[in-house]
This record gives C-alpha cells, structure tokens and sequence, in this order.
C-alpha cells in the first residue's frame, strides 16, 4: 500500500518560504560593523535583494562581501503576524546589474513598498544588491537544518503558490468554524483557540488550532492543478 507523500521537499518548502519572506536584518561577516536592519526581497531564482541606501553599511561596499541576510515569513492571522520560518541566507553581495534592476525592483516591490525602488531603477543614491547564495538554514519552529546553494537553487517554489496563499487568505477570513470542525474531526479533541489555516500546497493542508500545534493533513496524491488544489480543500473543510 503506497502512503501519501505528506510534504514537499525540503528545498521546495525552503524556496516556498523564501519567496514569501523579506529580508529584516543584514550581517558582513568577520567584521565589527553591527547587526543593521534590511529591507528588500528574494528574487524569482530565490536570492536577497537588498535595497541599500546612502550612509548605510552596504552602500558603496566592494563587490563580493560577504554577508548573511535573515529572511523572516509569516502569516497574519486574527489581524496579527505569526512568524512562520526563519531563513539565514549567506552568500556574497554583488551589485544589480543596470540592465536588470528594473526587474529586480518589480520582484521585491510588494516586500519592499520603498520609494527609493525607484530611485534605485533610475540610477540615484540608493543602489540594489543581490546576494549569491552560499548557503541557507532554516528554522520553521518544526525543523531546521542547511541547504547548500546547488540544492536550494536547483529547486522552485510550490507550484500553486499564488492560487495557494489566495485561498488561505480566504478560509482564514471566512471559514473560521468550518476550520474549527475540521481540526476537531482530525485530533479528536475540542479546539481550545480559534483554528487557521497555516500551510496550503500541492501535497496537503497544514491546520494551527493553536500556539505551537500544528497538524498536517496529506492529500491522497499531489494536486497538480488550482482546481484540484481546491477540491482538496473543500474536501477537507466538508466531507461528504
């Protein structure tokens, strides 16, 4: 009897978190400079863009110093951000080229609402580093570890990302005792807080009835497709 694989690969559910995640503080290593406060995003291959400005640390620094970004996802729930992972990216800085700050300032635009984006596309004070990724550990509360830079570029995002995160953000705000019942059919015991829905992906749904309490829930088979990304979903919200 074959079982349900019941999470993606941990390189997919890294890169996953990553490109949900934004960048809150930069290290340069081996130096005495303090721990600062980054801001920016990850790129469509799952590097740091750091928008860096005037008078900080970064700006003006040579190329290929090396540094580690801490990447923080969460998930707003009950109007409050739970945090969901922890990534430490390490790897060496590099300036965006000119030709393609444009579009690195598209890809962090929504992590990274700053009007010095612009100034940075138009060649002005601030500037956009990218981070070549040496390595990568994760902390997502349920595991940790280190993704070497060949596993954890090789690999992509979930898929269904998009359609994913829509629909979480939907059942959070609109199926609070559908969530409720479901938690309470699969541990067997009454929801003690209010239940969310934490994690959606092609290989299952993961509840949070409560702080620390997580329950997984794999689909039969991997979903391949939003519709059936759906099915799954209300599958699990009401069973027949």
């Amino acid at each position: 009897m074959r079982h349900p694989v019941t999470a993606a690969p941990t390189p997919e559910r890294v890169r996953t978190l990553a490109a949900l995640a934004a960048p809150t503080h930069v290290s340069v290593a081996g130096s005495g400079v303090p721990t600062a406060a980054a801001r920016g995003g990850v790129d469509g291959r799952g590097r740091p863009v750091l928008l860096v400005k005037p008078g900080e640390t970064l700006h003006g620094a040579p190329a290929e110093t090396l540094v580690t970004v801490d990447l923080t996802a969460s998930r707003e729930v009950g109007g409050v951000e739970r945090p969901r992972a922890l990534l430490k990216v390490r790897g060496w800085t590099q300036p965006v080229p000119a030709a393609e700050t444009r579009a690195a300032a598209v890809a962090i635009a929504e992590a990274c609402p700053d009007e010095d984006l612009f100034a940075a596309v138009e060649g002005g004070g601030p500037a956009l580093l990218r981070v070549d990724v040496c390595h990568v550990i994760y902390m997502t509360g349920q595991e940790s570890g280190v993704l070497d830079a060949e596993s954890y570029l090789a690999s992509a995002p979930d898929p269904l990302l998009p359609p994913a995160e829509r629909m979480v953000r939907h059942v959070n705000e609109s199926h609070s005792r559908q969530l409720r019942e479901a938690a309470e059919r699969l541990t067997g015991e009454p929801a003690q807080e209010e239940v969310w829905l934490w994690e959606l992906d092609r290989y299952g749904a993961t509840l949070r009835p409560g702080p620390g309490h997580l329950v997984r829930v794999p689909w039969p088979a991997p979903v391949a497709t939003p519709a059936a990304l759906e099915h799954a979903l209300a599958c699990l919200m009401h069973p027949s």
